[in-house]
């Protein structure tokens, strides 16, 4: 029979272990590191588009030279020296944890180097005033963190290489956001598909504290500010389920554009693509600096000014400026700089419940844009309850639960019809690369 624990034999082996102690520590601290990390790459980020921003209000055509020529830079510098910089982060480090990959490339989508390369990188493409977030990067900057532990830990440490990827990508989520519980469930629904018991208490201690680095810096508020609603009821049924039936539709066509682009699917365009990298960034540079020009600059930068706009009433993204913001974002990703697609997924999938709120009660509009959020970013991830807890928490949005939940889950639904999961082709096309 089993027997109840003896709490001074369990207490005698724990203080025994002086070296487990000693790995344990070496994980707090780079956990601590890894939300450093984030915070650091948060506030170069938010400086240089800050700058950005001063550029443009004082001479707005300028955008038409220096934008192409920043994205061109940018894609020579990631192909040349960092190749696994590029992009998301999120497909990287999937890569990095995929069964298939040979174990001395995992270096080649997470380490510390391409940490220090994605916060440079990325923070130069708001510089040039691309349609990019840092919520994606995030995970990779703290999973290559959190990857670099290992080589001080003891041989027979029962933390492994894989583990440490998860924690850090977990650890990225929640502290880009400050959303811990969203950090929890994206490393179980995106990156490993379930919770390790072993490997539990340590994703959970590098999520605590790096949200702590970010609390203890930015504050503990939430990202989008509290949304007001009225007692949600029946009216909302109608307008509800057309704006989630219209993110999905949407996110989903995002998410085959974004796997076709990137993958190298044949066309003209991608044969151009391969051939001239950097004139092709360049160019597509040029398209969206056009296109912000053509929005008065709603359209520059990962969009979330432009959410809490529209979250007290104001119309920021029309449906003419959220289709113009779709294609932005788009063009922006299929140069292959550095940048995510979180943030931006959410300006977009806000404009589309703004747009879609004139046909219900005016009180309803706030909820409306939280649903259009929750259902785009889960339609182009197809993490339906990373998507909807994280909205929920960046509006401070627990009223709106069960509504959030069911927007991303139909949406995620109507993205399947459509595409295949966005971030698992990606990883996968990697994977295939980096075996040849």
């Amino acid at each position: 029979m089993n027997r109840e624990p003896d709490f001074l034999e369990h207490l005698r082996a724990e203080l025994s272990g002086g070296r487990v102690w000693i790995d344990r520590a070496i994980v707090l601290c780079y956990a601590t590191a890894a939300g450093l990390f984030v915070v650091g790459f948060t506030l170069i980020s938010d400086w240089m588009f800050a700058h950005f921003q001063r550029v443009y209000g004082r001479w707005p055509w300028v955008v038409l030279l220096t934008t192409p020529l920043i994205t061109g830079g940018i894609v020579w510098m990631t192909r040349r020296y960092f190749p696994g910089a590029g992009g998301s982060g999120i497909p990287q480090v999937k890569a990095a944890l995929h069964p298939d990959l040979p174990h001395d490339k995992r270096f080649s989508f997470a380490s510390l180097r391409l940490t220090l390369a994605k916060i440079g990188l990325g923070a130069a493409g708001f510089a040039a005033g691309l349609s990019i977030g840092r919520e994606g990067p995030s995970v990779q900057v703290a999973a290559g963190v959190m990857q670099h532990a290992r080589r001080w830990l003891s041989p027979g440490s029962t933390i492994d290489g894989r583990a440490l990827l998860v924690a850090g990508g977990a650890a990225g989520i929640a502290a880009a956001f400050n959303a811990p519980l969203a950090g929890v469930v994206f490393a179980i629904e995106e990156l490993t598909g379930r919770l390790e018991t072993r490997s539990s208490g340590l994703i959970i201690t590098a999520i605590v504290l790096a949200g702590l680095v970010a609390v203890s810096v930015f504050g503990n508020v939430s990202y989008f500010g509290v949304i007001h609603v009225p007692r949600l009821g029946w009216d909302l049924l109608g307008p509800g389920l057309l704006v989630a039936l219209a993110s999905g539709a949407a996110g989903g066509l995002f998410a085959r554009l974004m796997s076709a682009s990137l993958t190298g699917a044949p066309g003209h365009f991608n044969t151009w693509r391969a051939r001239y990298p950097v004139r092709f960034a360049a160019g597509l540079g040029l398209c969206v600096a056009i296109i912000g020009l053509a929005t008065g600059g709603i359209t520059f930068g990962a969009g979330s000014e432009a959410v809490k706009q529209m979250l007290r009433g104001h119309d920021e993204l029309t449906p003419l400026y959220t289709l113009l913001k779709f294609v932005a974002t788009w063009l922006t990703a299929w140069s292959g700089v550095p940048g995510g697609i979180f943030a931006p997924s959410l300006s977009i999938g806000a404009g589309i419940g703004d747009a879609l709120s004139v046909i219900g009660n005016a009180d309803l509009a706030p909820a409306l844009i939280a649903m259009g959020m929750a259902g785009f970013l889960a339609a182009v991830t197809q993490a339906p309850l990373t998507a909807f807890i994280i909205v929920m928490e960046m509006v401070d949005g627990h009223s709106m639960v069960l509504s959030l939940m069911a927007a991303a889950m139909l949406a995620s639904l109507v993205s399947r019809m459509i595409s295949r999961p966005l971030y698992d082709t990606l990883a996968e096309y990697m994977v295939g690369r980096a075996r040849a």
